[in-house]
């Protein structure tokens, strides 16, 4: 299913260029509605299959790697889902580009973390890792879903002055999340935080506000509704 003539495109669109976040990053040319058909198809992959597909595939054999396990997360019990967290947490160096994070992260870590000690998100969120880092924040979508957002603004503060335009992105679009289910949480956070955190950041996360209270949060003088 793979498409050579597509590869070029991808490879821009994914920075492997040098100095670029994905440098170095290998193609195939395969759309993601086919790696889900694929992933699908081979859902039964054993772990240790699925593991070797993570850690050496070009970027779509990741992709996919992550897909299968997800499907298999879902319908696992409790011990094949610590076994599946474990390969995850182990081979996060080659869950290494936002798309591979964005299909995973909530949907294995942060299930799996939804009722049990999340200590692990605050090592995640130190990490000199860009990548361990977007894991950190974009798991706690699992927890926002169920509608808790602590460890969400938890770790927005911890990455809140990280400098890489990535996790602006992704605290941004957890921190819209949080509000489109507790809007007064969101604001009373970024009201402690919209003089210093950074612009992408804090224009992703009041994408929906009011005009007038977007110019007032960018203007640094925010203060919610009728503030």
């Amino acid at each position: 299913v793979a498409d050579p003539d597509s590869v070029e495109d991808k490879r821009r669109f994914f920075r492997t260029g040098p100095g670029e976040y994905g440098e170095g990053d290998r193609f195939l040319g395969v759309s993601v509605p086919d790696q889900r058909r694929v992933a699908r198809r081979f859902k039964s992959l054993a772990l240790n299959e699925i593991r070797t597909l993570l850690v050496t595939g070009a970027h779509e054999e990741r992709l996919t790697a992550l897909l299968i396990l997800v499907l298999k997360f879902a319908k696992a019990d409790e011990a094949v889902r610590s076994q599946i967290v474990d390969l995850y947490l182990a081979n996060t160096a080659s869950v290494n580009n936002w798309d591979l994070v964005d299909s995973s992260a909530f949907q294995l870590l942060g299930e799996w973390l939804a009722d049990r000690d999340r200590a692990v998100l605050d090592r995640l969120a130190g990490s000199q890792s860009l990548w361990e880092r977007r894991i950190a924040i974009i798991a706690t979508f699992a927890f926002i879903r169920r509608g808790d957002h602590e460890w969400t603004l938890r770790i927005a503060t911890t990455l809140v002055g990280d400098r890489h335009d990535l996790i602006h992105k992704a605290v941004g679009w957890m921190l819209r999340e949080v509000g489109n289910r507790d809007r007064e949480a969101e604001v009373r956070w970024l009201i402690r935080h919209q003089r210093t955190m950074p612009r992408t950041m804090l224009r992703y996360a009041i994408e929906k506000f009011p005009a007038d209270e977007r110019r007032a949060f960018l203007a640094g003088t925010g203060a919610g509704p009728g503030g």
